[in-house]
């Protein structure tokens, strides 16, 4: 099994999560992305707005050292929301999970939640293996797919101490 960590996002960063928010194939799975993933002032615009944002988290996911995408944390409307967003190349082994579980630890707060497009199976059930369970589905125009499209929000509800 690889090591799967999560460290700060550098400067040097930049280019290759401008490089994988734009990918075709993951636009389509993120579907809520920016309206146009090729955009890169409005990434990095976005971007900085994030990285200045003392009550935003993101951190770059690293698999044996190498970039394998970002998680983050932030809050919208009162509730506390986890995000991520993993490399192509690093789909489909495990990465997403140890990622999230590592990202879930960090972050103190509860409930916490979630949101993927319906049509995201894996990602819906990476979730549920960690615990969220579903809260509510909701249509929403998603750039990603060009047209309305479903949102599952999920929910990781406190534990008992």
């Amino acid at each position: 099994m690889p090591h799967i960590d999560l460290r700060d996002v550098d400067d040097d960063d930049l280019d290759a999560i401008f490089d994988m928010m734009r990918d075709p194939r993951s636009v389509a799975q993120a579907a809520f992305t920016a309206a146009d993933p090729a955009d890169r002032v409005a990434f990095d615009a976005w971007i900085a707005r994030v990285r200045a944002d003392p009550d935003a988290a993101m951190w770059v996911v690293t698999e044996d050292g190498g970039f394998a995408g970002t998680a983050g944390a932030y809050s919208t409307d009162g509730a506390r929301e986890v995000t991520y967003w993993i490399a192509p190349h690093a789909q489909g082994r495990g990465v997403g999970t140890a990622a999230l579980r590592l990202l879930v630890d960090r972050e103190p707060e509860r409930p916490l939640y979630a949101r993927v497009a319906a049509g995201n199976a894996a990602s819906a059930a990476m979730l549920a293996r960690l615990g969220f369970t579903e809260l509510s589905r909701d249509t929403a125009f998603a750039p990603g797919l060009g047209r309305d499209a479903e949102e599952i929000r999920f929910v990781l509800p406190p534990t008992l101490e």
